[in-house]
């Protein structure tokens, strides 16, 4: 992918690694358009970038997506990458019988289906582009799943493999498909003591890894920070060692 030049649409751009890498390709020469909930937060990340754009956006409403998709390609004509970036975690006990089951629904919704209808929605503008590119976060707990949050790491798998079968179809079009799975980063997306964790990755630091793979491997499918690497090829170790980091990544976070 192209890192500069592109209109660039952002889902979950308000905060933690939307809003960190909206503005990191801001500042290499971007359109960014902002997409999140909050009017209020959409306009702090504005004012603080010049020349920002936003759209108000609950991804959880999925039948109002190909009507915003719509919205946004006839204000944005340009409009040539997506970056599904919004989602939810949350720790479930599943040995609980009296757990709401909308937590799980709620997950799936936002994590899964809202990015799947958003860039069905979207295909038809971005194949019309010169060149154009969906980017879907997913995560390294896609690849060595997390106990403690198994719905979250179920739709990153699934992100995961949705991604493979996307680049495939789309393999004939100019629009490149891209996975950026993110470690355990400092961020906010577990509580605010996340930011603090010393065992997650600096924000700052996994941002500057990002755009340094995008700036000079253009040709990346998978957007893979060093941090990521051990959880990302694990599998490829063998099962002795699949199990062994397992057990070590669950023990440390129970």
């Amino acid at each position: 992918m192209q890192i500069t030049g592109n209109t660039i649409l952002i889902t979950g751009g308000t905060s933690g690694i939307g809003r960190a890498l909206a503005e990191a390709l801001h500042k290499e020469g971007n359109q960014i358009i902002v997409a999140g909930r909050r009017k209020a937060l959409l306009d702090q990340v504005t004012a603080a970038n010049p020349g920002m754009q936003s759209a108000v956006l609950d991804v959880a409403n999925i039948d109002e997506l190909p009507f915003f998709a719509a919205q946004q390609t006839s204000k944005h004509p340009s409009l040539n990458v997506l970056i599904n970036n919004a989602g939810i975690m949350k720790t479930e006990d599943l040995n609980d019988p009296t757990a709401p089951f909308d937590i799980v629904e709620d997950i799936v919704t936002t994590n899964l289906l809202a990015p799947l209808r958003l860039t069905t929605a979207l295909l038809p503008q971005l194949k019309k582009q010169p060149h154009a590119a969906v980017i879907n976060v997913s995560s390294g707990l896609a690849f060595l799943p997390l106990a403690l949050t198994p719905t979250y790491c179920a739709t990153k798998a699934a992100i995961h493999s949705w991604t493979q079968s996307l680049r495939y179809q789309l393999r004939d079009t100019k629009v490149e498909v891209l996975e950026l799975p993110p470690p355990y980063v400092q961020t906010e997306l577990m509580g605010p003591q996340q930011t603090q964790d010393p065992r997650a990755m600096p924000l700052a630091d996994f941002i500057a890894e990002v755009v340094e793979i995008l700036r000079t491997q253009p040709s990346a499918k998978e957007i893979c920070v060093e941090r990521v690497l051990p959880m990302r090829s694990i599998a490829e170790k063998g099962q002795a060692a699949y199990d062994e980091l397992f057990k070590t990544l669950n023990d440390s976070m129970h």
